[in-house]
C-alpha cells in the first residue's frame, strides 16, 4: 500500500528514510539490545523506559480487548522505529511489541532521544511524515475490511503479506514473517477455529501449502477472487 500525493509507502520503515549523517547519529545516542524470539520488547500499559530503533528481525505490535481478545495491529522489522509515542507523550505504552524471531536493536532513552528531535527538526518532520503514512494506512485497511466478511478479510491479509513479506521459491511466495493462527486470526479479527477452517478450504484448493511455522501462497490468483468476494 502507498500513501497518497507524493508521500512515501508507508512500509517504509523510519531509518531508511533518514540521510546517512541523521541515522548514524541517532543510532549512537542508544544501546545495542537483543532479544530472543517471543521474547517481549515492549509492553502494554507500561511507562515508557525507552525507544527502540530495530536493526534486523521481525516484531508484532498487538493490544488486548477488555475481554482478552488480542488484536493484532502491526508487523515491524528491519529499519522501524517503536515506543516513539510513549516516549513523546510521556504517557503508558498502547501496545505489546513481541520479537517473532531474533531481533537486534538500539535503544534510546526518551530524554535523549526528544533532545535529539528538538536539536533535528528535519528528522522530527520524518517521523511525522510516517507517523501520517501509518494512519492513512491503518484507515485505508480498516475501510476495505469493514465492507468484507472474514474470508474475504483473511484472503487479503495473506496476499499483503505475500507482498511485503514474501520471498519467491519453487513452491509459490513463502512468508518469511512467521506468524502463528491466533496470530493470523487476531489480524482479520476472527476465532483460530475459523482460521483453522478457512486454511483448509485454501489447501484444498492449492491456494497455499501450510507447514508447522510456514506458510506458501501458491495461487495468488484464487485469493484474488476471494479478496473481491468472488467464489
Amino acid at each position: 500500500m502507498t500513501a497518497g500525493g507524493d508521500g512515501l509507502d508507508d512500509r517504509v520503515p523510519f531509518l531508511a528514510r533518514l540521510e546517512g549523517g541523521e541515522r548514524q547519529a541517532l543510532l549512537a545516542l542508544g544501546t545495542p539490545m537483543t532479544y530472543a524470539p517471543r521474547q517481549a520488547l515492549l509492553r502494554e500499559h507500561e511507562p515508557s523506559a525507552h525507544v527502540l530503533l530495530l536493526l534486523t528481525g521481525w516484531t508484532k505490535v498487538t493490544a488486548a480487548a477488555p475481554n482478552g481478545y488480542e488484536a493484532l495491529l502491526a508487523l515491524r522489522g528491519p529499519g522501524d522505529i517503536v515506543g516513539e509515542f510513549a516516549a513523546l507523550t510521556s504517557k503508558p505504552r498502547s501496545a505489546h511489541v513481541t520479537a517473532l524471531e531474533e531481533v537486534r536493536a538500539v535503544a534510546v532513552e526518551p530524554a535523549r532521544f526528544t533532545e535529539f528531535l528538538r536539536s533535528a527538526p528535519q528528522v522530527s518532520m520524518t517521523l511525522l511524515a510516517l507517523v501520517s503514512d501509518r494512519t492513512r494506512a491503518a484507515d485505508r485497511r480498516r475501510l476495505e475490511f469493514a465492507s468484507m466478511t472474514v474470508r474475504e478479510r483473511f484472503a487479503s491479509l495473506l496476499l499483503e503479506l505475500a507482498r511485503g513479506f514474501g520471498q519467491r521459491t519453487a513452491d509459490g511466495v513463502e512468508l518469511q514473517v512467521p506468524l502463528s493462527k491466533q496470530e493470523l486470526a487476531g489480524s482479520v479479527g476472527a476465532s483460530r477455529e475459523m482460521v483453522q477452517r478457512l486454511l483448509k478450504e485454501l489447501r484444498d484448493r492449492d491456494a497455499v501449502v501450510t507447514g508447522r511455522r510456514a506458510l506458501v501462497v501458491r495461487r495468488p490468483d484464487v485469493l484474488r477472487r476471494i479478496a473481491g468476494g468472488g467464489p
